[in-house]
């Protein structure tokens, strides 16, 4: 009786949970549909690298700043307590003999004054300088890093972003395949009923709907895990699913036009430059070493004890001071050549990273063009595959062609689909990353508004 009663409840809470599950139409209607741009809005106000580097940014800001007021002067209030073994005194015989005998307290033991000082640098041989220039040089690799950054986000979102477009596309072309298969099982079925075609066709449509169904739901899977990776790096809490498609575009730009901006806004050339900045500042800081250091200084007392000596003390003075490095031990000869050192290597390597993004350049730009060539070259095949499907369905019906042919017509469609989808991705791929490279990302949406008619 206990167990009965039990599996009632257990009967009970499954159904209520069934009842309670989210289907997978439910879960897509609940998603968040977004085109390609409000993602990379979305994700630049939510990556957290992102915010890092801005942060970076803002912190080397604030640093060269600071480097600013090495041009203004030093002031300070200082205060002084002094414990002397004893008052100092003067004898009356150590000012006249005719003052034998008589003492003055000069100064009690006890001493306390407080006074304001000023020093004011006006010529450190550069030094100043050198220190600014060196925080000018970290503020804009910080700046360049976070473009890096950006750039690797941005190309990073596209992947994920259209990665679920194509899944989209297999599924689709998954599901097409299941559906003619089905069909043709159906036709099968008939056939076979009617003694018009052999048991084994029947059995070749059955094993062919099951592997289809098989590869189906696997493209499902595909599909859920690339959406759930979109939503993670968009740091989305509800399933995100794109808004746009796949596409290409019949033509580009020219190769030198993307490699003429890369050369002038690649952030990564931009870092070499404030490196090559911090390396000068250097030579410049080196050499200071060996000028002269000129400032004006000033002291006013705004506090003493009574005494003769704070009576005979000025309240007040000013001065201009002057000071040579004679022999400096921390090897500023060798200091100099090393900083100059640092500076060629700085020089060859943005040479060389030149050279290496020309390179990269043309090597994308040929593979976006490939990918649009074999997108339009494969249009002959897709209407082909269809026609041959067709008459493949209409000659088995007719007892002219087996259950294979159909299969594999169907499959061959799905595969030219499937293929054409493929390029297309490698195309946006290759795309986002020449403007990623060029610096022109914000006109994604231009080649998008521009794409070529997509025939699925």
């Amino acid at each position: 009786m206990k167990l009965k009663i039990s599996l009632l409840f257990f009967g009970l809470f499954f159904w209520l949970f069934l009842l309670n599950m989210p289907s997978a139409h439910s879960a897509e209607a609940q998603a968040s549909h977004l085109s390609f741009s409000d993602a990379w809005k979305l994700l630049q106000k939510s990556n957290n690298s992102l915010a890092a580097q801005s942060a970076n940014v803002d912190r080397y800001k604030y640093l060269q700043e600071a480097k600013e007021d090495l041009n203004l002067p030093s002031v300070s209030l200082g205060a002084n307590y002094t414990r002397l073994n004893d008052d100092i005194t003067l004898l009356g015989s150590q000012i006249s003999e005719s003052l034998a005998g008589l003492t003055s307290t000069v100064e009690d033991k006890d001493v306390y004054f407080s006074s304001v000082r000023v020093i004011w640098p006006i010529y450190t041989g550069g030094k100043i300088t050198a220190a600014q220039n060196a925080a000018k040089g970290r503020f804009d690799e910080a700046q360049g890093q976070l473009g890096m950054e950006t750039h690797v986000r941005f190309e990073e979102l596209s992947q994920y972003y259209f990665s679920v477009l194509l899944a989209e596309d297999v599924l689709k072309a998954r599901k097409n395949v299941e559906t003619g298969l089905k069909q043709h099982l159906d036709f099968a079925i008939k056939l076979e009923e009617q003694g018009q075609v052999a048991r084994i066709e029947r059995l070749q449509a059955e094993a062919s709907l099951d592997k289809a169904h098989v590869d189906y739901k696997k493209a499902q899977k595909d599909l859920d895990i690339t959406s759930s990776a979109l939503s993670q790096i968009l740091n989305q809490e509800t399933v995100v699913l794109p808004r746009d498609a796949l596409f290409i575009n019949s033509t580009m730009p020219s190769m030198h036009s993307f490699i003429e901006k890369t050369l002038n806004t690649y952030p990564g050339l931009d870092i070499l430059d404030s490196k090559k900045k911090q390396a000068s500042s250097l030579i410049a800081a080196e050499k200071s070493k060996y000028y002269p250091n000129v400032f004006l200084y000033g002291d006013y007392n705004i506090y003493e004890q009574d005494s003769l000596t704070s009576e005979l003390k000025p309240d007040w003075f000013i001065g201009i001071g002057v000071n040579v490095t004679l022999f400096d031990n921390s090897g500023r000869a060798d200091n100099v050549k090393a900083a100059h050192s640092a500076v060629y290597q700085v020089q060859y390597l943005k040479a060389q990273a030149k050279q290496d993004l020309k390179v990269l350049v043309q090597k994308t730009y040929l593979e976006a063009q490939q990918a649009i060539e074999e997108v339009i070259g494969l249009d002959s095949s897709l209407a082909l595959a269809r026609e041959n499907l067709l008459l493949r369905k209409k000659g088995f019906t007719q007892g002219l062609s087996n259950s294979l042919d159909v299969v594999d017509a169907e499959l061959y469609l799905s595969s030219i689909q499937t293929q054409q989808s493929v390029a297309r991705f490698q195309y946006i791929s290759s795309l986002t990353k020449l403007l990623a490279l060029s610096g022109e990302m914000n006109t994604f949406t231009h080649y998008q508004n521009t794409a070529l008619s997509t025939d699925f």
